[in-house]
């Protein structure tokens, strides 16, 4: 097959996107399939539409181009939309109506977690065609060789990174701990470090900030500590905790988006109003947890795998799939302000 990506990758840290674009463009030519990154040849197989909007900076194609691509170039082209944002996440407006909209050109669709689907659902999706895929980071980089095990005696050290500095990346969570880190009245032995982008003037008081990192420096860091926090709200899925699982650390995370779905049963779950009570619960419980996420399942090969399967079952069922399509028309494209 040739599969065309509608991504650039981009070199160096950056989002949890731009990794699932790696991984599975190197999983696909593994396994003997062709990847371009535009709608400049005439015989694609599959179009995965990973950012609708052709302006964001990792676009390499948005809906409209797909839609005169399939009209004008080859019309058995099968188009998977993958969905991984919406409005909640950041606070926007219209991202939701902009996803929706340019959702009409697929054929079929791909969630990254059984929240972001039901939330769209919601909101008037056509649940026709569609499946969740859960994401998955490079275990050749993100594994627990030679990770640090907390002896009980030394100081506990928790870690989380985010490339995007919005508030709800978990900010209000990540100010408490390290408040109570500050007070040296609780007298807490735990080290908290972040690594990555915060908001603007956002200072923390005694916790330790890092650049952004990625790949095996990323992952050897991960590694030195023994806890990983995610305190990201309405994260549809994030790479975040799923390369800190599996460096081999329990994971402290709150009931929010689809973290539930990736973390549950390899950590603790915490609401914003107990996350004290159920850090010492963790603290308490490490070796059990600890045992726990050794086994954790997702990794990109094993999402990749399921993307390509995906893909092969459409290309089976093309004949059906293009006779649905025939009476698509997108003679008017709404503006929404992103």
């Amino acid at each position: 097959m040739k599969i065309s990506i509608g991504s650039k990758i981009i070199e160096g840290p950056w989002g949890g996107g731009n990794l699932f674009i790696i991984n599975l463009k190197n999983y696909l030519i593994l396994k003997g399939h062709e990847v371009v990154h535009n709608l400049d040849d005439d015989d694609i197989d599959i179009i995965l539409m990973t950012s609708p909007n052709h302006k964001a900076e990792s676009s390499s194609f948005g809906y409209k181009d797909i839609y005169r691509y399939i009209k004008r170039i080859k019309n058995d082209s099968i188009v998977v939309h993958r969905i991984n944002e919406c409005d909640e996440r950041k606070d926007t407006k219209n991202v939701n109506k902009f996803i929706l909209n340019a959702n009409r050109v697929a054929d079929a669709t791909v969630f990254v977690s059984s929240w972001i689907e039901n939330l769209y659902l919601k909101q008037g999706f056509n649940s026709e065609n569609s499946k969740v895929i859960l994401s998955g980071s490079d275990s050749k980089i993100f594994n627990p060789l030679n990770q640090s095990i907390w002896d009980k005696k030394s100081q506990l050290k928790i870690v989380t990174h985010h490339w995007g500095n919005n508030w709800n990346k978990g900010f209000a969570i990540y100010s408490e701990l390290d408040n109570l880190i500050s007070n040296e009245e609780l007298n807490l032995d735990i080290d908290f470090t972040y690594i990555g982008n915060v908001p603007n003037n956002f200072k923390f008081q005694k916790s330790t900030l890092l650049k952004p990192l990625s790949g095996k420096e990323l992952a050897n860091r991960l590694k030195d500590h023994h806890i990983y926090l995610t305190a990201s709200l309405f994260e549809p899925s994030g790479n975040h905790h799923i390369e800190g699982a599996q460096c081999g650390l329990p994971i402290l995370f709150i009931n929010s988006g689809g973290l539930p779905e990736y973390c549950d049963g390899y950590g603790v779950m915490f609401e914003s109003g107990d996350f004290k009570n159920k850090l010492e619960y963790l603290i308490d419980n490490y070796d059990k947890y600890l045992m726990n996420v050794r086994e954790y399942p997702r990794n990109s090969e094993t999402m990749s795998r399921e993307y390509l399967n995906y893909f092969e079952e459409l290309i089976n069922n093309k004949n059906q799939i293009i006779e649905k399509r025939k009476n698509l028309k997108l003679t008017r494209f709404p503006k929404f302000r992103l």
